[in-house]
């Protein structure tokens, strides 16, 4: 249940995608078609569960817009905004200086995983969220810097959320 007092942040990671080019990575490349298929199947599992987002904020990259677009069938949110701040490497500190309520931000690793631990006041590296995963953090909303200070509330690989393997 939230209230007014607290921030909750949810975190989701892309499906899982096309594989790199010789190694590089590429804005454009998509979700595969097991990706949408699983990610799908979290994201409805997440609305069934009562998961829902004030607002959606998303990284650029095609992968993380797919992934918002199911979130959005799903009913997780409303609508979503791209801030280049998502995108692998970005800044997100900046976006969460001005998050209230309950905003759901989808985005890539090791970033994500990187922002849930500094978040808790975790190492780096103690936290990873697998592709399609969910984290849920909260904290007080008087906080100046959330950093250290948010309560871990959920991390979840698909596999937990997902009826069987998909």
């Amino acid at each position: 249940m939230r209230d007014s007092s607290s921030v909750d942040l949810l975190l989701l990671r892309h499906g899982i995608a096309e594989e790199r080019v010789s190694g590089r990575d590429h804005p454009d490349r998509p979700l595969t078609d097991r990706g949408m298929q699983r990610t799908l199947q979290v994201v409805r599992r997440l609305r069934m569960l009562n998961v829902r987002a004030d607002v959606l904020i998303c990284s650029p990259y095609r992968r993380a817009t797919e992934t918002a677009h199911l979130a959005i069938e799903a009913g997780l949110a409303e609508s979503m905004r791209l801030d280049s701040a998502l995108e692998p490497g970005g800044d997100p500190w900046p976006l969460l200086s001005r998050l209230s309520g309950c905003c759901l931000l989808v985005g890539h690793e090791p970033d994500l995983s990187t922002l849930a631990a500094t978040l808790i006041g975790a190492p780096n590296g103690s936290l990873r969220l697998r592709k399609a995963g969910y984290c849920h953090l909260r904290w007080r909303a008087d906080l100046a810097d959330p950093r250290g200070a948010a309560e871990l509330q959920a991390l979840l690989q698909p596999r937990l959320l997902l009826p069987r393997s998909v």
